[in-house]
């Protein structure tokens, strides 16, 4: 037997009323008079978006009213500045109530936004009216309710003085009741214009304001190469052994990597190398004399972080690299690994900042089933003020030498709560600098590290092989993460020689460097990846004869002019990129179809508004991304994206072989892996 309350017996005059908004002690309602929810940008845990500057932004938000009344959606930006703008959303259409505008955010610092909605009675009755008087159903009402309307507009004092006359003179008109002159007007395009511009309104709701973080564009696009600045102009002594390379003779490869097309030098660890538990060659126990070490293995006699490996030069020849490279239009990004060898000054200076085992040693640092006996990590738990303090000094240091890049190693291996706090202190103080968080680990900690302040993210991109495997993360780091995680799309790494790399051959290397300048804004290679270095250590994902543990003598020149080098390649995909806008975007991916489990395609898609010319930028990448066939089958492709009616033909131009071809949204393709596996489609302006 259901029970009744006390009070649902009661008529509603005995029902006390509670003020607006109240619902009962300490409460208030949460829907507003029109609902906006689920506004985006944002962040899981309620961390600030991130775009960067000349990043296009899709703002949306669900709104709603009861009813069949039509309403208007707006988005009012405030810039750093505090200059405001208002910007109107369009309805998705599909029957979400998602609402949507792109903005182009230009200034660098905090933006705030909130999403306003309101009845828009202009559109509410120009749509009735279009279907009653069309139907002869209350014309004389619609006609008076109209003119009711556009003589409250005409009343708008701050409204064009040319502007209220018309509307004036066409509420003169309706109040003749006549059906013709109802729907003239309802239908009138430019009376339309004149309500989107400024509607007429009733009720209005807002959302609460939010706030956008906008970094320097360099935190979301850039082309990184990888180098150990120790091989570059490293040489052989008569006795076999290897002469270190310096900054100085490092800074003769920085012309090459510039003509290439890459903004960005990555180094590895400069400082110097412990001796105790050095690494051998192929990461052996076992060392020789000559054998350099890890530069992972930080801290020496000579100092820590804080100091350069005396083989490479002086703080003096650093300085003069950095000015060289950004000469050539590098950047440099230093690597950023907090841990210690056995023999760093803060093991003796502070023991407290490691982990000592029952037996009185040191726990050094495992990856199971990885060791490295020759690295000690941090304990944050002890001393955790300290720790942060000198950390902070570590980066600040390197920002004092003009390092504005810091590529983070293993950063999942600390905790959230101090990145949060080491990221936000030196952005506060300089937010140019960038972090790049090498983590590859667990989803839920790779964005994570995101959201709470990285400015880009390394990603499973590496071992996203398959078409099914690349769709999936194509989508996912272009729409579900884009508000918050920026990925590199490094191809490869000192530490990473992916199987597919491995047994797919020099197509595989073509493949990969093709999709990962063109996927993403933001990509690197590590030196080696341009002469298809793929031997792997037996049982491994890394290079034989690793570079982490020795100095590599590399011929560039000579590979190139035996026509032996990818350089060529990764000199036009950089051209590619910066000729084209779109591959500048992060957001703008769209994965399509193919009938053959093999061929990827997807475009990226600029609208005119955005590109700076005046024309769209569209672009097509169709890759076979089986290194190993020939792959013949049908592309289909969604045109409507880029404004082409669906089964109506456009050209399209290979920007890596010059082919041009006549296209529509079903297309025939054949991908050679051992000539041309992937297609770079250029969608050409139509006359």
């Amino acid at each position: 037997m259901s029970s009744t309350s006390p009070q649902a017996l009661r008529s509603p005059a005995q029902i006390p009323l509670r003020p607006l908004g109240v619902v009962s002690d300490g409460d208030s309602l949460r829907a507003t008079r029109i609902p906006l929810v689920d506004g985006r940008p944002a962040v899981p845990g309620g961390f600030s978006p991130k775009a960067f500057v000349g990043e296009v932004v899709p703002f949306s938000v669900v709104a709603f009213r009861e009813g069949h009344d039509l309403i208007g959606v707006q988005l009012r930006l405030t810039s750093p500045d505090g200059e405001e703008s208002l910007h109107r959303l369009s309805p998705l259409l599909d029957g979400t109530d998602r609402w949507s505008a792109e903005v182009a955010l230009d200034a660098q610092g905090r933006w705030t936004f909130r999403f306003e909605a309101f009845s828009d009675d202009f559109a509410t009755w120009a749509h009735a009216a279009e279907l009653k008087v069309a139907a002869g159903v209350d014309v004389p009402v619609m006609a008076a309710l109209g003119a009711e309307l556009l003589s409250r507009a005409a009343a708008e004092k701050d409204r064009p003085l040319a502007q209220r006359k018309r509307l004036a003179a066409d509420s003169t008109a309706l109040l003749q009741g006549d059906g013709a002159t109802t729907i003239a007007l309802s239908t009138d395009a430019e009376l339309a214009r004149v309500f989107l511009e400024r509607p007429l309104t009733t009720l209005r709701s807002m959302s609460a304001a939010h706030t956008l973080l906008v970094e320097r564009t360099a935190a979301g696009v850039g082309a990184w190469y990888e180098f150990f600045p120790r091989s570059e102009g490293a040489r052989r002594l008569k006795d076999g052994t290897i002469k270190s390379g310096t900054f100085r003779t490092a800074t003769k490869r920085l012309p090459a990597v510039a003509a290439m097309g890459f903004d960005v030098i990555y180094l590895v660890p400069i400082h110097p190398i412990g001796i105790t538990n050095r690494k051998g060659r192929n990461n052996t126990l076992t060392t020789e004399p000559e054998d350099p070490g890890s530069p992972y293995a930080i801290g020496a006699v000579e100092g820590g972080h804080d100091a350069i490996h005396p083989d490479l030069g002086k703080p003096t020849d650093f300085r003069a690299f950095v000015r060289a490279a950004r000469g050539e239009g590098l950047e440099v990004a230093l690597d950023l690994a907090l841990q210690a060898s056995p023999d760093h000054p803060w093991v003796a200076e502070h023991p407290e900042w490691f982990t000592t085992l029952p037996d009185g040693t040191v726990a050094y640092a495992e990856n199971p089933p990885k060791k490295y006996q020759d690295i000690y990590p941090l304990n944050f738990d002890n001393d955790p003020a300290g720790i942060y303090q000198e950390m902070l000094r570590i980066v600040q240091h390197w920002v004092r030498e003009g390092v504005k890049i810091f590529r983070v190693d293993n950063p999942h291996t600390k905790p959230l709560q101090f990145w949060e706090w080491l990221i936000a202190t030196v952005n506060a103080a300089d937010p140019d600098v960038i972090f790049l968080a090498e983590a590859f680990t667990r989803p839920a900690v790779m964005r994570a590290l995101a959201a709470v302040g990285f400015q880009q993210s390394y990603s499973y991109f590496t071992w996203r092989n398959t078409k099914a495997e690349l769709e999936e993360f194509l989508t996912t780091v272009s729409q579900e993460t884009s508000d918050y995680m920026r990925p590199n799309l490094f191809v490869n790494t000192h530490d990473i020689l992916t199987e597919y790399l491995q047994f797919g051959g020099r197509a595989a290397y073509r493949i990969r460097a093709c999709i990962g300048a063109t996927a993403a804004p933001v990509y690197g290679v590590y030196a080696g990846y341009e002469l298809f270095e793929n031997v792997a250590r037996p049982g491994s994902e890394e290079n034989i004869d690793n570079e982490k543990y020795e100095y590599k003598l590399r011929d560039w020149e000579g590979a190139e002019a035996a026509g032996d080098s990818l350089a060529p390649l990764l000199r036009r995909l950089n051209e590619i990129r910066r000729v084209h806008p779109a591959l500048r975007q992060l957001r703008n991916l769209s994965v399509h179809w193919s009938d053959d489990d093999s061929v990827l395609v997807y475009s990226k898609h600029l609208d005119a508004a955005f590109t700076g010319t005046g024309v769209a930028d569209t672009l097509i990448v169709v890759a076979n991304v089986d290194p190993h066939s020939v792959r013949e089958t049908t592309v289909h492709l969604d045109t409507t994206i880029w404004g082409v009616p669906l089964g109506e033909s456009f050209e399209v131009e290979d920007l890596l072989t010059g082919a041009v071809w006549t296209w529509a949204d079903h297309n025939y393709v054949r991908l050679d892996a051992f000539a041309e596996p992937v297609h770079i489609l250029k969608v050409r302006k139509r006359s």
